[in-house]
C-alpha cells in the first residue's frame, strides 16, 4: 500500500509561531512540565488519600512515575502509579474524587471542586451525582465524555476514579450541551 492511498481520519496543521498564550500555558521547559505533572498527582493524592501515599514515596519513586510516563513505559509507570489508585487499607473508597471538568459553554471554563464517592446515606455516588452537584441546573441538557466516550451516567464515581483517571490521577470531563 502507498503511503498516498492512505485515506486519514482529519487533517491536522501544526504551527510554529504565534504561540495562542491567552489560550494555553506555554511550557518552556521540561522540567516545569514535570513540576507541573508532580504538583497535579500530589493534589490528587491529597484529595484519595490526605497525601499518605506520595509523602511516603521516596526521591526514585518520584523519577520513575515522571520518566515512565515520558517515556511511553506503562510498566515502569504503573509499578509506582498503582499505589496511587489504590483505596487504603481499612478504606472503601476514596476520600474524594479528583476531578476536573472542562465547561465548553461561552466561557470554556474548568471547574474543581470537593466531591465524595459516597452519599451521606452510604450509596456511591454516580457521574449523574456529579453533574447534578457540579451543574445543578445543566443536569439533563448536557453530555458528558472523557476519554472520548460517553460513559453511562449510572457508573459510580468511585470506579471511575479507579480506573479511568488520566496519568495525573484526575478524572477529566468535557462537558457540553447536548
Amino acid at each position: 500500500m502507498n503511503k498516498a492511498d492512505i485515506q486519514l481520519p482529519w487533517n491536522i496543521t501544526v504551527h510554529f509561531d504565534k504561540f495562542p498564550e491567552d489560550e494555553l500555558i506555554h511550557c518552556l521547559t521540561r522540567d516545569a512540565v514535570e513540576s507541573y505533572f508532580m504538583s497535579c498527582i500530589k493534589e490528587a493524592d491529597v484529595l484519595k488519600h490526605r497525601s499518605q501515599i506520595v509523602s511516603s514515596m521516596q526521591k526514585k519513586d518520584h523519577n520513575q512515575l515522571w520518566l515512565g510516563l515520558q517515556n511511553d513505559k506503562f510498566d515502569q509507570f504503573w509499578a509506582v502509579n498503582r499505589k496511587l489508585m489504590e483505596v487504603g487499607s481499612g478504606e472503601e473508597t476514596f476520600k474524594y474524587i479528583p476531578f476536573r471538568c472542562y465547561y465548553l459553554n461561552k466561557d470554556n471554563c474548568m471547574v474543581q471542586r470537593l466531591v465524595k464517592p459516597l452519599t451521606d446515606q452510604g450509596h456511591r455516588k454516580t457521574l449523574r451525582c456529579l453533574i447534578q452537584e457540579v451543574f445543578p441546573e445543566e443536569v439533563n441538557s448536557v453530555r458528558v465524555t472523557t476519554h472520548g466516550v460517553e460513559p453511562p451516567w449510572d457508573t459510580p464515581l468511585q470506579w471511575m476514579s479507579e480506573h479511568l483517571s488520566y496519568p495525573d490521577n484526575f478524572l477529566h470531563f468535557c462537558v457540553g450541551y447536548t
